[in-house]
């Protein structure tokens, strides 16, 4: 039986794999991955440092040397993770070069410190941008009101984006207009334009799970019974509506002149697309939002279940009038699109600050720990 997560290909859609784990790497089960499974990218969060840094002991030497060396937790961490960064874009290279930068990337996220800070944001993506030293990273900005002008200005400079943390058909819209604009204005300037990559991470299942408690709330508070119809739906017709807005946002004059030029599209990627309710199929939101330019970043037991049992078909544009009649009836039981996606986005860059602490905390007590230890 052909492995469905690399039947996804035929499709139009790219698997990539939203982890970092250097025990992996260094196993050779990232790289059994890459050729077995399909794996044709990596995403990172902070959430996601902070879980392979704090578990395990697959730092603890270059933590050592590193606490020898008398450096500061944030410089320990930025070692760490941009050791990781180079290890994996090089092993992602030869599908960077074999699909013409259309994939084998691998992002690396400023400080969510920074989600409201445009100008702090802009230097630290060239700084990070500078430190890798490799053409298939990816830099990750949030689609905040402060991060839009930041992800334009990062990608007039010339650096490929990975726009995170946007929930809303507005905030995408906007982030779509950052990525034209700054294309137009490179161009304009007789710049290259066909080495810069950028993809839109649209978060899925966070917006089921947030909707879900919402319908529940009502239904205890009197609503009618028939609220609970509409549970597990609103994330999957959220992205569906996303994707006819990217078709229409790519397929105009305006972009058509920037293709000429060599110009790629910003594909979507679906981000957040684990089944967190444990009474919905556990590839719900892989399955439903298959089709053509798109990327599905999958963490570890997704990737697992999906290759065990995915049903590999073009889903992304099912229903759209049915995904249109979801929102319309979400709104008209007063959960408010706006409010929702907002509050969504709001809490995203929370748990990536909340992440970056414990990441912190975390190396402080390693240090700690390993100072023990060499006393010993």
């Amino acid at each position: 039986m052909a492995n469905p997560l690399v039947q996804l290909q035929d499709q139009g859609q790219s698997v990539w794999y939203d982890n970092i784990d250097r025990a992996q790497i260094a196993s050779g089960e990232f790289a059994r991955m890459l050729k077995e499974d399909g794996i044709l990218g990596v995403t990172a969060n902070p959430t996601i440092f902070e879980k392979s840094i704090s578990a395990g002991h697959a730092y603890d030497e270059q933590m050592q040397q590193l606490i020898k060396e008398g450096k500061s937790s944030n410089e320990i961490y930025e070692d760490l993770v941009i050791q990781d960064i180079r290890t994996v874009a090089d092993l992602l290279r030869p599908i960077y070069d074999r699909t013409e930068g259309k994939d084998g990337y691998v992002s690396l996220e400023v400080s969510p410190e920074l989600a409201n800070d445009t100008e702090g944001t802009i230097k630290e993506a060239e700084r990070f941008w500078n430190m890798v030293e490799r053409p298939n990273l990816m830099i990750k900005i949030p689609a905040t009101p402060a991060g839009i002008p930041a992800i334009y200005e990062t990608l007039r400079k010339g650096i490929n984006v990975n726009i995170t943390l946007i929930f809303s058909l507005q905030s995408y819209a906007d982030v779509v207009d950052a990525y034209v604009r700054a294309l137009e204005e490179r161009n304009s300037e007789g710049k290259d334009i066909s080495h810069i990559a950028s993809v839109a991470s649209f978060f899925v299942s966070r917006v089921d799970t947030l909707v879900d408690k919402l319908l529940e709330d009502k239904i205890k508070a009197g609503g009618a019974a028939s609220l609970k119809e509409l549970e597990g739906k609103a994330a999957i017709a959220n992205a569906r509506l996303v994707y006819q807005d990217f078709k229409r946002f790519f397929n105009t004059p305006r972009f058509e002149t920037l293709k000429h030029a060599g110009a790629h599209v910003q594909r979507p990627l679906w981000a957040s697309t684990s089944t967190k309710n444990p009474a919905y199929r556990d590839v719900l939101y892989a399955e439903e939002l298959i089709g053509p330019d798109t990327v599905d970043t999958m963490p570890l037991d997704t990737i697992k279940n999906f290759r065990d049992h995915g049903i590999v078909k073009n889903t992304i544009e099912n229903d759209i009038k049915g995904a249109k009649k979801t929102l319309d009836e979400l709104e008209k039981n007063g959960i408010h699109y706006d409010q929702v996606t907002k509050q969504l986005q709001d809490e995203g860059v929370q748990k990536f600050i909340d992440s970056f602490h414990q990441l912190f905390a975390g190396i402080k007590s390693k240090k700690q720990a390993l100072k023990e230890q060499v006393a010993d």
